[in-house]
């Protein structure tokens, strides 16, 4: 055998050798891509929250090592922002378009969000028609999303054209922390309250809540209105509610509203002419839980002032979201907002419902089949505890904690049902 055979003969013994090796010459199966989107806004005050949200998400990725199956798929996550600066806040067009988007790419298999629940009622019905693709939210509160009451507004029905739900969230909703607020409100002595909100659906959804649980519990509503939210200031709505209550002012304010739609500067002026918050309570939702809120307004100014988030706080949860909470701050810092572990638990969520699709031999690409199998999760262990989504898409987790404004931080103050 000449030199030039030998080396020609060994070559191909080797190469035969590395494709037996490779199965047979079979190329190897190449790695699909399984995409997750969120939507919310980061741009404008509430990016204080909803930065925590997508970092949390991020960290939840990073757990898994980018991958699900047993490697079979590649997990990639964006973040899209649904404001506009012209707005400086979530933007119904952007947010159309993020859902447009979504609908079209046939890669991305959940959208995590919305953080707003009048963005979620502008993306459900576009999203239900298009696998449907599976929504989870880390914050939306509005009732009408998922279920319709005879004492809450809302045509749930039209949100789902398909007539198959495709809407979950992972935070408990207003017709809870509504009634929970009337009733906290009532036990800091509060006999009277004027009740005021930014206008939308979220904010005046809590607000109406409010209003009609503080009638049963037998708390005076001496008014409720609604506020323009890019006014200057409110000084004369202040001084006009400073004597609605027979000549003086009521013993609470309750405000419905997100921190975006110029909360701080209401808190101002309510001080300015009312005095401090242990003169005239003041009290409101999730939406005005953020250190944003805090310092927008002055942390004097804020100090005392009430909020509500669901669930627990982090120093009250399980293992996995002590756990949680560890491991985000090993690598973002001190962690403030209270939404970071609801956009943690979102991840979580899809996660599991890719794997239990894996698990039973199911394809993970198909928007419907992933759809189902996270409608499908009961007593889930995950940060926030043992949970289930219930057939609305609901979670079945129903604790409320009141936080106070206490030298410029949030403080927990008490955790009700």
């Amino acid at each position: 055998m000449t030199k030039r055979l030998f080396v020609v003969a060994s070559f191909l013994i080797v190469a035969s050798m590395l494709l037996a090796a490779c199965g047979g010459g079979a190329a190897p199966a190449a790695v699909k891509t399984l995409k997750i989107v969120g939507s919310e806004p980061m741009t404008g005050s509430s990016l204080t929250q909803t930065q925590t949200i997508v970092n949390a998400g991020n960290l939840r990725i990073e757990q898994a090592k980018g991958v699900a199956c047993g490697g079979k798929y590649k997990l990639v996550y964006e973040a899209w922002d649904d404001a506009s600066a012209a707005l400086g806040k979530w933007d119904p067009a952007v947010e159309t378009e993020n859902a447009n988007k979504a609908a079209a790419d046939k890669s991305i298999i959940a959208y995590l969000g919305t953080f707003n629940s009048g963005a979620a009622k502008l993306s459900i019905p576009i999203l239900n028609q298009a696998g449907p693709l599976v929504m989870i939210s880390p914050a939306n509160t509005n009732p009408g999303l998922t279920k319709a009451d005879k004492d809450l507004p809302g045509v749930t029905d039209s949100y789902y054209p398909s007539k198959v739900r495709n809407y979950t969230r992972v935070v408990a909703a207003d017709d809870i922390q509504g009634k929970v607020a009337a009733n906290f409100v009532k036990s800091l002595g509060a006999k009277t309250v004027y009740i005021l909100d930014d206008q939308e659906l979220y904010g005046k959804g809590v607000a109406d809540v409010f209003e009609a649980t503080a009638k049963e519990i037998g708390l005076t509503v001496v008014g409720h209105e609604g506020i323009d939210p890019k006014a200057a200031d409110y000084k004369a709505m202040m001084t006009k509610i400073s004597t609605s209550n027979a000549g003086g002012a009521p013993d609470a304010i309750y405000v419905g509203m997100v921190v975006d739609n110029n909360a701080s500067q209401l808190l101002k002026d309510k001080v300015a002419i009312m005095g401090d918050n242990n003169k005239v309570k003041y009290a409101g939702p999730d939406g005005i839980q953020t250190q944003a809120f805090i310092d927008g307004a002055g942390a004097d100014v804020a100090e005392g002032a009430y909020a509500s988030v669901a669930g627990l706080p982090l120093e009250k949860l399980g293992p996995k979201g002590q756990q949680f909470a560890k491991d985000y701050e090993a690598k973002y810092g001190k962690l403030t907002e209270p939404y970071a572990v609801y956009g943690y638990e979102t991840m979580n969520v899809i996660l599991k419902a890719i794997e239990d699709v894996c698990a039973a031999g199911g394809d993970p690409t198909d928007r419907a089949t992933i759809n189902k199998a996270v409608f499908a999760i009961k007593n889930f262990d995950g940060a926030l505890g043992n949970w289930s989504f219930d057939a609305n898409g609901d979670t079945s987790l129903t604790d409320m904690t009141f936080y106070q404004v206490q030298k410029g931080a949030y403080v927990a103050v008490g955790t009700f049902k």
